[in-house]
């Protein structure tokens, strides 16, 4: 019987190869957009290419291709490639879905965990700091909270992170019906809450009960909301340089970062 010759393997397309090097076109274009982003929105092809570690002959190619379906646009005085409308429209649709709420309460569930602590979340409503989402620890002392509270201003961790954080015109507020005195010694509270990145009260709203928050911030750097952890002053360590403090920073700070946020 004579045997067939095996079928060559050179210049054969395998099955998948197409699919591969479609992802890897997706990967690449988009990384391409992501160092846009990372750089401000506007950059040279030198930028760019230095960025994603590309030959700029190959990402000037790239950048053809996204100017050509609008996710990048070209400035023809200054050859500055920058995010075209179709990013936009997909950072904006992006955006527009975020739940705040939703992603952080998977994140407030561990901090609960980590601390045994009850740990809340407010967000800024008509009436003030308003708490939305409340999560117990396993043990039998809870501190209980309830969803719908309007937290005070200036005697709650979570009111002090807001007040902090307020745009001008609403921050004035805080200040309006106080003595200059009292005023000076109230901003250089909020002063220190913005610098330290954390408030923290003991048994100032709640009797017994010390508190420290910190502030979540949106894609636009405004604050969103506030996680505020909750423990008898009796056990619970309110020092904002704490190991509870820190835990809470480093919460808000990612659920920051789930929601768009870049720090400066």
């Amino acid at each position: 019987m004579t045997k067939k010759p095996a079928p060559s393997r050179l210049g054969k397309t395998q099955p998948g190869d197409g699919r591969r090097q479609s992802v890897r076109v997706v990967q690449v274009g988009t990384s391409i957009l992501s160092a846009l982003a990372a750089l401000g929105g506007s950059a040279t092809l030198s930028e760019l290419s230095a960025s994603v570690r590309m030959p700029p002959s190959k990402a000037h190619r790239y950048l053809k291709a996204l100017i050509g379906s609008g996710f990048v646009e070209q400035d023809e005085a200054t050859g500055y490639y920058r995010l075209g409308v179709e990013a936009l429209s997909v950072g904006l649709a992006a955006l527009a879905g975020i739940d705040v709420i939703s992603i952080a309460t998977a994140h407030i569930a561990t901090l609960s965990a980590q601390v045994n602590e009850t740990v809340i979340l407010s967000i800024w409503a008509n009436k003030g700091a308003t708490v939305v989402h409340v999560k117990e620890p396993q043990r039998r002392v809870t501190v209980v909270t309830r969803i719908g509270s309007v937290l005070p201003l200036l005697s709650s961790a979570s009111g002090l992170v807001f007040a902090a954080h307020l745009p001008a015109e609403e921050s004035k507020a805080t200040t309006r019906n106080t003595s200059k005195q009292a005023a000076a010694v109230l901003e250089e509270r909020l002063r220190a809450v913005r610098a330290k990145g954390v408030a923290a009260v003991e048994s100032l709203f709640f009797p017994g009960i010390d508190a420290i928050a910190a502030p979540i911030f949106d894609a636009a750097g405004r604050i969103a909301a506030v996680i505020t952890v909750l423990g008898p002053a009796t056990s619970f360590d309110a020092s904002i340089d704490g190991k509870t403090a820190r835990q809470v920073i480093s919460t808000a700070a990612a659920v920051s970062a789930r929601i768009g946020y870049k720090p400066p």
